[in-house]
């Protein structure tokens, strides 16, 4: 399972990473969210896997090593919500600047060979 993970998170992290270097607006933003999307399973996965493990830890009733760690947990959650709204603003200001401009090239010129 850990290299089926760690292969997806590699996938996202390349795919993010290449469609940032692309010319068009639009694809700069699914490139941030690939890349986004590939730090919160990086991030999640660095709360160890485990399977059907709660996630409060009550030192008094058992071992704190046998608990997930909920920390990963809520800062993906956060992410998740934060990349949400940050995708949505740069899709309105995508759209303002391709009205604008005509155009839907990150530094606004259509380039040709």
């Amino acid at each position: 399972m850990e290299w089926i993970l760690s292969l997806g998170i590699g996938v996202l992290a390349g795919s993010g990473i290449w469609l940032l270097l692309r010319p068009r607006t639009f694809q700069f933003i699914m490139g941030l969210a690939l890349l986004s999307y590939a730090v919160n399973l990086f991030i999640f996965a660095m709360g160890r896997l485990r399977l059907d493990a709660p996630p409060v830890i009550d030192p008094n009733w058992a071992d704190p090593a046998s608990y997930a760690d909920p920390l990963p947990q809520a800062l993906v959650l956060t992410a998740i919500v934060i990349g949400f709204a940050t995708t949505a603003l740069f899709l309105v200001v995508l759209l303002a600047s391709r009205g604008m401009s005509d155009t839907d090239h990150v530094d606004g010129e259509e380039h040709r060979p």
